[in-house]
């Protein structure tokens, strides 16, 4: 008898979401802690201050590339929006140097001052992990996200029609029930954020839109490049000419800017051929808005009289720039960016559970559960060391950062290897445990990394959690309290694996028969 259209979505689902889950696992519990990247980069980098960029600071950065860059060809400052965690930095790439030899200084943004600031990939490498993942070509990468991304899609689409209590699940909740409760969790996470899950997969596949889809550019245009160069043109070239001339200061050409872009910010600011009367300012001006511009500007550094604008953008390349700010949530107040987070959390959930549901499912059939077949073993190990290795990982992330000597060689790197060592480790570790020790150690493992990271923070910085609570920094106290919280969730479901007594054998197949049955 051919099986109907839910059986058939049913088993759709459960493949599409199998198949890809564990890149989905990881796709959605990077993406979500990356919703607030730049707080955690705040976080990862104790010794800035947070304060809007004053007149002094920016008459300070030009003092200080007038003496220390002087003879480089371009200048660059970074201007942080209120929610960066880089900091106000300047750079410069001494007079016949290469990249490679760019000298870069972080500057208090209210008195100017140099200040000391330990290397970090901060909240950007959680961000770009998410869809480039890591030691491997980022091509490769991002084809594996796109097929996982849409492997997500279909399974959503296809939970959906197999659903015949959508309504009802999203109140059901049992504890205590083996299989029932993971179905239930399942659901309730599954329905609970529905419209987000929608939304941040499609929005996601927009993102990774020629990566998916190449074709446009492929048949108008030679290669990449040339598509790159026609959809954002650069500056027109300017030599200098080799006679000194003073520019004007930093801000006023940061007025003129603001007068000819109004509403938009500068994030970058580059200076080329500085101190020559040909100087040419070009700045990246922004807005945090809903589908807000990201254009460019050239202005002559020596009068502020603008040379080139781009021309406001077509409405398709408008609407890709709606899809990515939804996705990335970076318009969204601090309410909202907390409902993108939690929405995230229950899509971790979500797929986590969906991994762990595929083998509660089955071992209540297996003929000897003590010796279960290859494929159930792959998946289950695979799942232990996804669902507890990755979120250690992360812990382990921001413990190197509190715990590594600031002046330590590839500094950043070793943050990230740190990552990847922890979660490689535990994933070495549960493999040669039997299932349940591995799933209470490596929950156990997790909750002891997560407390240690403040502790180690109140040690190490002058940001500690009691300091902080003290001082009233909000972004401190809120961080470490979210670390806390996880770790006691860790803890308490590693405390609930290791006290659970499954079913015995004779009323679990029992129970399996009476299913079958009804």
């Amino acid at each position: 008898m051919k099986a109907g259209l839910r059986q058939s979505m049913a088993a759709l689902h459960t493949w599409t979401g199998l198949v890809p889950g564990w890149i989905l696992f990881i796709v959605f519990l990077f993406g979500t802690v990356a919703f607030f990247n730049e707080e955690i980069s705040r976080w990862m980098r104790p010794e800035l201050t947070a304060a809007p960029i004053s007149s002094r600071a920016l008459d300070a950065a030009g003092a200080i590339l007038k003496d220390k860059g002087a003879g480089a060809a371009s200048w660059n400052l970074s201007m942080p929006a209120p929610r960066d965690g880089d900091g106000f930095g300047i750079s410069w790439i001494p007079a016949g140097g290469s990249f490679k030899d760019r000298q870069k200084l972080t500057l208090d943004p209210v008195t100017g001052a140099e200040t000391a600031v330990r290397d970090t990939k901060g909240g950007f490498f959680l961000y770009r992990m998410h869809f480039d993942l890591h030691y491997m070509p980022v091509m490769w990468a991002r084809y594996l996200v796109s097929i996982a991304a849409l492997a997500m899609l279909v399974a959503i689409l296809s939970g959906i029609v197999t659903h015949k209590k959508i309504f009802t699940d999203f109140f059901l909740l049992r504890f205590g029930k083996g299989q029932r409760s993971w179905l239930d969790a399942h659901n309730v996470t599954a329905v609970l954020a529905l419209p987000f899950y929608l939304m941040i997969t499609y929005t996601g596949l927009v993102t990774l839109l020629f990566t998916l889809m190449p074709w446009a550019i492929s048949a108008n245009f030679p290669d990449r490049e040339a598509y790159y160069a026609e959809a954002f043109p650069s500056a027109p070239e300017v030599e200098p000419s080799g006679r000194q001339t003073a520019m004007l200061p930093f801000n006023a050409l940061l007025r003129r800017a603001e007068q000819a872009k109004p509403g938009l910010y500068p994030s970058v600011i580059s200076i080329r051929n500085p101190g020559d009367s040909e100087a040419v300012v070009e700045m990246y001006m922004r807005s945090d808005t809903l589908g807000g511009a990201r254009e460019p500007l050239q202005m002559r550094a020596t009068t502020g009289e603008i040379i080139s604008m781009r021309e406001p953008r077509g409405p398709a390349a408008a609407t890709q720039q709606v899809m990515i700010d939804l996705h990335a949530g970076r318009y969204s107040g601090i309410v909202l960016r907390w409902l993108y987070f939690l929405s995230g959390v229950g899509g971790t959930v979500m797929v986590g559970s969906g991994l762990i549901l595929w083998t509660v499912k089955r071992r209540a059939k297996l003929p000897d559960p003590t010796r279960p077949h290859v494929g159930f073993h792959l998946v289950e190990r695979l799942n232990i060391g996804f669902i507890v290795g990755a979120p250690a990982g992360i812990a382990a992330y921001f413990l190197a950062n509190r715990i590594l000597p600031t002046d330590m060689a590839d500094r950043a790197d070793w943050e990230v290897n740190s990552l990847f060592i922890v979660w490689g480790g535990l994933f070495i570790w549960t493999i040669a445990r039997p299932a349940k020790r591995a799933w209470s150690e490596g929950l156990a493992a997790g909750a002891a990394l997560f407390a240690l990271v403040p502790i180690a923070s109140a040690i190490t910085t002058t940001r500690g959690l009691p300091a902080s609570l003290m001082a009233g920094d909000a972004l401190f106290v809120s961080f470490d309290l979210v670390l806390l919280a996880t770790a006691g969730f860790f803890a308490f479901a590693a405390r609930k694996v290791t006290r659970h007594q499954p079913k015995s054998a004779p009323r679990r197949k029992q129970r399996a028969l009476e299913e079958a049955m009804a």
